[in-house]
């Protein structure tokens, strides 16, 4: 589960509900003073929400980048049915990714963490005129590692017959202790209550469905190269979601710009957010060029 080191918007960045045609986002919405460079719009990945790209928000800014993190479809602040899955088919939310793009009225960079970075490939397959280059973040070619399946697994299994205010206690007990303390959090997180608090907006079958994705999920690479956008493959140094060593061929296949932030894992946005923000505007503006 992402651990972003607080759940409260810095100076600059506006929290509101973004009307799409396909219903209403939560976003948290960060800007340079001057004009934009460009927008960003950032797809956060399984269990996580916009708030797992809070601290890229200033550095990003400061680069000259709109950023607009989105809380997908049943994703914390996000509304979406709790007992329909068929609401979270992959088309389905690629299809709300373009609505958003579509609302934000410009071109945009479009980048998707782990899950995210899987729908965001998605919705550039049905249509990437919206968009001005992909970024996938720690998100790889197919289906997620065998030990990470395995976990999703068991989520699934205890959905079915638990509340997800019991499903979140059980995740607590069986965390190693140096993540159930709340070392490196903010202390306004109390006790991780914000965690706990977003977990419970999630909707059961929005983590049934994309779980079971993450678990199937085909290569897609080859459709991949054939969309004409500038790509980039960035990734912390270590991944037990999908191994460092997959990213790079997968950077290779698509002939994609390759990142690897050092000191980071499967969140560099959450781990190294300086260093990762360097290295997304530093490609942003290589699209430019």
């Amino acid at each position: 589960m992402s651990r972003p080191y607080t759940f409260v918007p810095p100076a600059g960045v506006r929290a509101y509900r973004l009307p799409t045609s396909r219903g209403e986002f939560a976003v948290l919405d960060g800007a340079p003073d001057g004009q934009p460079k460009g927008t960003a719009l950032l797809l956060p990945g399984f269990t996580g929400s916009k708030e797992d790209f809070i601290a890229l928000h200033a550095p990003l800014a400061a680069a000259g980048y709109r950023t607009v993190a989105v809380d997908g479809r049943g994703q914390f602040e996000s509304e979406g049915p709790r007992d329909d899955e068929t609401a979270y088919a992959q088309s389905e939310l690629a299809q709300d990714v373009l609505a958003q793009a579509a609302a934000l009225g410009t071109p945009v960079h479009l980048l998707g963490h782990s899950l995210g970075g899987q729908i965001a490939r998605a919705a550039v397959l049905v249509d990437s005129s919206p968009f001005v280059s992909l970024t996938l973040m720690a998100s790889g070619p197919a289906q997620i590692s065998t030990a990470q399946q395995q976990r999703v697994k068991l989520l699934r299994d205890a959905l079915t017959v638990m509340s997800m205010a019991e499903v979140w206690e059980a995740i607590r007990a069986m965390e190693p202790p140096e993540e159930t303390d709340t070392g490196g959090l903010d202390a306004g997180l109390d006790d991780l209550a914000d965690l706990r608090r977003r977990w419970l907006g999630n909707s059961p079958a929005q983590l049934v469905a994309t779980g079971r994705q993450l678990c199937v999920e085909p290569d897609r690479v080859a459709e991949l190269v054939a969309v004409p956008l500038p790509k980039h493959v960035i990734s912390g140094e270590r991944d037990d979601t999908w191994p460092v060593s997959l990213l790079d061929t997968m950077a290779v296949r698509l002939d994609a710009r390759r990142t690897v932030v050092e000191g980071a894992e499967h969140s560099p946005n959450a781990d190294q957010p300086l260093e990762t923000a360097r290295a997304l505007a530093g490609f942003w503006d290589s699209t430019a060029r």
